[in-house]
């Protein structure tokens, strides 16, 4: 196989959207259920394994199958080119939509699924990937099909149809049926929602925002429970939940709670005010983006606890007097043993680090207020107005009225 990197490539990145990606070879490798147990809750004895190799017979080489199932999922199909034993790309199943409670219970009604079995029905759906925009999917498979087979016109997609399996025959009716204290589905949905929820909570606490983001499809409401007949309350309650995990990452982040705390209330708010679905997607977003940038900017890893509470008092207050004696005053240690050891784990004096951050604040404010010079001064933490003159322009390279004024204000 000369294209074993980009194949490699390729299954990342359709893991990246949450899609499954198995390649199979039909001498030795077991052809996952894609219908996680579906079809053999409905019908009795069936053989998901030689119906999936029975339609592979009929398919060609050099064409991509998307099969589209009346239970409102959809997956790719297509046989691997140039390997030495026939190998079969599967991936997926994923919807299109969220398939919402009365779709679901359409779809029991249409079964004539019995009662007992209904739960798993909800599972099943709630742990489908769903994918907003598919053409992100099929540009993937356009360019890596390029890649497989040459050319563009060496391949094509073609849809087929995959009508409701026939003669039904409910597990639940068979009179050795009995309903399992712990059903494998429900299982294996909550192991996929936990590992996923793991996932994004280790990116966030290491501030990685790209990684974060890419886990965040895995937090959707297709994988949660709906406790509510109220869409927008459901994604309130799901956007609590995230808020919940996100504080918990940034605490592993070794973030102190008062930057937590902060964060998390004002989100807590602003998920309260929530009133339209169409922002939920936003908001998720911002939030993760934003505790990222919160481990990013306030993490305390590799400091001793003497100097995370010393930053901690500098970030949470500028305007406090923050010189070196009042510091070691209010921790009740030595001066001097304060002053080396924040130079040892910080790289830079105490007052070089308080000026930093005063003048990062000064920035804030030139920038997003018409404050006067004296009051951004006063804002930041230096009472003297030239202190604060000859502090910025030695940190940044010009006065404050010469910054402001680059900013096209006075």
């Amino acid at each position: 196989m000369k294209y074993h990197s980009d194949l490699e490539l390729f299954q990342k990145l359709l893991q990246n959207l949450h899609l499954n990606v198995s390649l199979l070879k039909k001498s030795s490798d077991p052809v996952p259920d894609i219908t996680l147990g579906l079809y053999s809750l409905i019908k009795t004895d069936f053989d998901f394994q030689g119906q999936f190799w029975n339609r592979i017979e009929l398919f060609e080489e050099n064409k991509i199958y998307r099969v589209n199932n009346s239970f409102w999922y959809r997956y790719l199909l297509f046989q691997l080119p140039d390997t030495d034993e026939p190998t079969f790309a599967l991936i997926g199943p994923y919807a299109l939509m969220n398939i919402s409670e009365k779709m679901t219970l359409d779809t029991a009604r249409r079964l004539n699924l019995p009662a007992a079995l209904y739960p798993q029905l909800q599972k099943f759906y709630e742990g489908i990937p769903q994918l907003s925009d598919e053409s992100v999917l099929l540009s993937i498979i356009n360019v890596f099909g390029e890649r497989f087979w040459g050319r563009m016109d060496n391949f094509s997609l073609q849809d087929v149809e995959n009508s409701v399996i026939a003669d039904l025959d409910p597990v639940a009716e068979r009179p050795d049926y009995k309903k399992p204290e712990e059903a494998l589905l429900s299982m294996q949905i909550l192991e996929d929602r936990y590992a996923g929820e793991n996932e994004l909570m280790l990116a966030v606490s290491q501030g990685q925002t790209l990684k974060a983001e890419a886990f965040l499809n895995r937090f959707g409401q297709q994988v949660m429970e709906k406790r509510s007949a109220d869409p927008i309350r459901n994604e309130k309650n799901y956007l609590i939940i995230l808020n919940t995990l996100l504080r918990k990452a940034a605490e592993n982040g070794a973030v102190h709670p008062l930057h937590i705390d902060s964060l998390s209330s004002r989100f807590a708010h602003r998920i309260e005010m929530l009133a339209t679905l169409e922002n939920v997607p936003a908001l998720q977003k911002e939030m993760v983006h934003k505790y990222c940038l919160l481990v990013k900017n306030h993490s305390m890893k590799g400091y001793s606890l003497l100097i995370q509470k010393v930053l901690t008092r500098i970030d949470s207050d500028l305007t406090a007097d923050l010189g070196l004696k009042a510091q070691a005053e209010l921790l009740q240690v030595n001066p001097s043993y304060l002053s080396a050891l924040f130079k040892k784990e910080t790289g830079s004096t105490l007052t070089e680090y308080v000026n930093k951050k005063r003048i990062e604040h000064a920035l804030f404010l030139l920038n997003s207020t018409n404050m006067q010079i004296q009051t951004v001064a006063q804002y930041c933490g230096i009472a003297d107005v030239n202190y604060f003159t000859k502090t910025f322009k030695k940190l940044i390279g010009k006065t404050p009225k010469e910054y402001r004024a680059t900013l096209g204000r006075v």
